[in-house]
Order: C-alpha cells, then structure tokens, then sequence
C-alpha cells in the first residue's frame, strides 16, 4: 500500500495549522507590544472599536483575494472595483431614485459581471491575471470618475443606507464588523463544503490535471473571479455606508493591503493552500500595526517600510514552507 499520498497530506494539514498559529501568535504579540507602549491610548474601547472598524472593509477585500490567490490567480482591481460599485449603488440610489432593496443587490451584482470580465478576459482572451486585472483597475477608475463627474455622490438622503456600516444591531459593535463575520463565515463554508471551493484548491494545486480530469477550468475560474468581484461589492457598499458617499477617486492602493493580509494570513502566492481564517487573522495583523505605529506616532513613510518588509518576510516563509513539503 502506498504511504506517500497520506504522508504528504499530514505534512501540509500540518504546515498550514502551524502557519495560522504563527500568524495569530503575531497577532497576540503586536497588541501586546501596542498596549504595552501606550495603554492608556491602544487599549481604549475607542480605539478597539476603530481598530474593528478598519479591518472589516480590508478584511472584505482580502476575503475576496483569497479565492483567487489560491487557484493561483492575483487580483489588482479589488480595491478600484469596490470604489466602482458604491458609485453604482450612488446611480441606482442617489441618480435614479431606486429603493435600497434594488440599490444594494444592483451593486453587489455590479461587482460580480465585472469579476466575470476579469474571468472572461484570463480564460478566453488568455490574458495574464496580472495584466487583465490592472488594465480592469485602470477601465474601472476612469469610469468611476466619468460617472461621477470627479464628484463624491452622498447619500445623505436614503434613510438606513450608514445603518450598513455604522448601525449597531450589537450594542457597540458596528454593523460593519457583523458584515465582515458574516462574508468571512459564508465564503469559509463556500472554500470548505462546497463543489466551487473544491475547484478553486483544485486549479491552484494543478489546474492542467483538472483540465485532464474533463472539468471545465474555464467555467470555474470565471465563477471564482465573479464570487470575488460580488464580495468586493458588498465592499463597496461598507465603503460608501461609513463614509455616507461614493468617493471616485478612493479605492487605489486597498488591494495591496487586501493582498498582503492575505499572504501573512497563510495563503500561498503559488495557489492551492489557504483559509478564510488565516486571511482574517492577516487582516487584522494589518489593522493592529498601522494602528499602532499611528499611536506611536512613526512616519507613514516608516509605517510603508515595515509593512513592506512584513509582506516579503510572509512571501519567504511561504517559500521556505513549500520547500519542505516537497
């Protein structure tokens, strides 16, 4: 009987439980060291809730980056397509005069069909994912300025619309941070228990074999890019709620962060190893530090630098941890 299959998966069932240890063991040192330094400012339930707050929209975005990074894909346009969405639901809403029940959903599947031309683009034009996602994030950001005219949209009246982000169903507790559970909880099941995240390991572990297996890969990868560009959607749609508008210009430079909390999170730039877990984990190793380093008062051109060192530090352990297992 051959051993080699079920001793190769123990090795990467039990790499992938050490990586999310080591980034939650990060986690717990840097609100150690953050509270430490300053407890009377890090450790206040002001800035606790501030910290909450902030992870849950880069912690949409990398929730949506993890499903394409692990078939081994990359997305650049997640942080412009979320700005493009609340624009929409400023169309729908704000332009056009149509109810929340129509606006909210419109955005959400504004950001699905443009998931899908990114789909599209990689799988039938057969354009690099790296080059169909900028030139999508370039398409997107100029759209989003025509629509708008260069003008924020506000949506100061639609009754409810701030309820999405800033209401609190949980005394406290943002309705934001619900919303981030709620899209982490959901696309764990989805990664986990369902047929689309079986093919999304699938072509990020080997997509050739799968094509060989009479699957359509093409199929599946669109539906990837599609489920990822609805989540950028409700994104946006968090965005525009705390801010109480669509703001054309913002969204450029949210994937690098949705990226690398993704990448220290435990997710493979190489595909076909990941977690919703370890990319909430990422998300909020993220939120703590530039936190932190705010309260602590370091230049942002610092802040930059060592979240820059942190990413290549994430990628060479991720490196380090393939080696091993072959």
């Amino acid at each position: 009987m051959d051993t080699a299959a079920p001793s190769k998966l123990k090795r990467l069932l039990g790499a992938d439980a050490r990586q999310k240890l080591l980034a939650f063991a990060s986690l717990l040192a840097l609100i150690a060291i953050f509270g430490a330094l300053k407890p009377d400012a890090f450790l206040t339930e002001e800035n606790v809730v501030g910290i909450l707050q902030a992870t849950s929209v880069n912690g949409v975005l990398a929730v949506a980056c993890t499903f394409v990074i692990i078939t081994a894909g990359i997305d650049l346009s997640v942080g412009v397509l979320m700005t493009f969405c609340s624009v929409m639901a400023g169309v729908f809403m704000v332009n056009w005069g149509l109810p929340m029940a129509v606006g909210v959903p419109g955005a959400i599947a504004v950001g699905a069909l443009m998931g899908c031309a990114s789909g599209l683009t990689i799988t039938k034009l057969r354009v690099p994912p790296f080059i169909a996602t900028l030139g999508l994030m370039m398409l997107l950001k100029g759209l989003s300025l025509i629509i708008t005219g260069t003008r924020p949209i506000y949506f100061s009246d639609i009754e409810g619309f701030d309820a999405i982000a800033l209401g609190t169903l949980i005394p406290g507790l943002p309705n934001g941070v619900l919303v981030f559970a709620l899209v982490a909880g959901v696309s764990a099941i989805v990664l986990n228990k369902t047929l689309l995240g079986r093919y999304t390991f699938a072509l990020g572990s080997n997509e050739e074999a799968v094509r060989l297996s009479g699957v359509n890969v093409d199929r599946w990868k669109i539906i990837v890019y599609a489920y990822s560009g609805a989540v950028c959607g409700i994104a946006g749609l968090m965005m525009a709620s705390r801010l109480n508008s669509a703001q054309p210009a913002l969204g450029q430079g949210y994937e690098l962060d949705a990226i690398a909390a993704v990448v220290i999170g435990g997710t493979s730039l190489a595909g076909g190893v990941g977690t919703i877990l370890g990319t909430v984990i990422g998300a909020f190793i993220m939120s703590v530090l530039v936190n932190g380093l705010r309260i602590l008062s370091v230049a942002q051109e610092w802040q930059m630098v060592l979240t820059g060192l942190i990413i290549i530090l994430a990628v060479y352990t991720d490196n380090l941890r393939r080696k091993r297992q072959h």
